[in-house]
C-alpha cells in the first residue's frame, strides 16, 4: 500500500483523484499546517453474522393465511 500526502488545500481541487487512489488500495494523508488531518483508506467489507438476532423475531402460525376481507375492504 502506497502512501499519498497532501495539503487539505490541494485536496479539496483534487478529491475525485484521491478517492480513487484510496479505492485502489492506496492510503491518502490529507494534511493541515504540516500536520496530519485526515486518512483516506478503503473501506473493507465486513463478513455478515449469521443469526446474530436469533429468536428476535416471531411469526404467527398464521402468517400464510389469507387476510380477512375487512383488511382489504375496510370496515362497514
Amino acid at each position: 500500500m502506497n502512501t499519498t500526502t497532501i495539503t487539505i488545500q490541494k485536496a479539496q481541487k483534487q478529491f475525485s483523484r484521491l478517492l480513487e487512489l484510496a479505492l485502489q488500495g492506496n492510503e491518502v494523508v490529507i494534511t493541515k499546517d504540516d500536520v496530519p488531518f485526515v486518512r483516506l483508506v478503503p473501506v473493507q467489507p465486513q463478513p455478515r453474522v449469521g443469526n446474530l438476532h436469533k429468536g428476535a423475531m416471531q411469526m404467527k402460525t398464521d402468517f400464510n393465511e389469507p387476510l380477512p376481507d375487512e383488511f382489504w375492504l375496510g370496515s362497514a
